[in-house]
């Protein structure tokens, strides 16, 4: 059955196996914060494998999780401090917050920091849920020409843009890509706007 809208219904994972629909308090954000109504959430490879395994190689469920983290919403809420968003956009979330400033912020690289708070990795909740507070600062603010869906998969699709750069994909580069699951296949689109000539991929059969 359909909630009310006032409640916060989330996907929370309690132990390998164990997944379940729970109502949860409505966050209320930070200073530098907002809250969003959540419109589209990716189901990732690593949700699927921490309700089936409870644990991700160190990363292990100890305390119920709510999954999810390739996600868009709404600002609904914004806390004193925002400025640059306001209730009513439309904003992809960017699901990894360096929670210090370390040698990996200083350096531009933030997404390394080993203290960063990142959605659905234990022991931080996710955001497939109704509601959701996230820093101001990763939340960016889709055009009128980009869905919520589309919006969503621009965390995975920066996936493919880091692998490309790291490669150095360029006009008429040949480009091989292992694996044709939804990583694979974002490698190859970013590969083909990258002016690649050439693009095999493997998968299982």
């Amino acid at each position: 059955a359909m909630a009310a809208p006032g409640q916060n219904v989330a996907v929370v994972v309690h132990r390998a196996g164990d997944l379940r629909l729970e109502n949860r308090p409505i966050p209320e954000p930070g200073p530098n914060e907002v809250l969003l109504r959540m419109h589209s959430v990716g189901i990732c490879g690593s949700d699927v494998h921490y309700w089936q395994h409870g644990r991700i190689g160190d990363f292990v469920v100890k305390d119920p999780m709510v999954l999810g983290h390739e996600a868009s919403g709404t600002v609904v809420k914004v806390g004193s401090g925002v400025t640059h968003l306001k209730p009513g956009d439309r904003v992809a979330i960017e699901p990894g917050v360096p929670r210090e400033m370390d040698e990996f912020c200083k350096t531009g690289r933030y997404n390394l920091s080993p203290t960063i708070f990142f959605c659905a990795t234990p022991p931080d909740d996710g955001n497939l849920c109704r509601y959701y507070k996230h820093s101001a600062s990763y939340c960016y603010k889709l055009p009128d020409n980009v869905t919520f869906e589309e919006g969503a998969l621009i965390e995975p699709l920066s996936v493919g843009i880091h692998a490309c750069k790291r490669a150095g994909v360029t006009l008429g580069s040949k480009v091989f890509v292992s694996g044709s699951g939804p990583i694979g296949l974002v490698n190859v689109i970013v590969a083909k706007m990258m002016g690649a000539a050439v693009v095999v991929v493997t998968g299982k059969s």
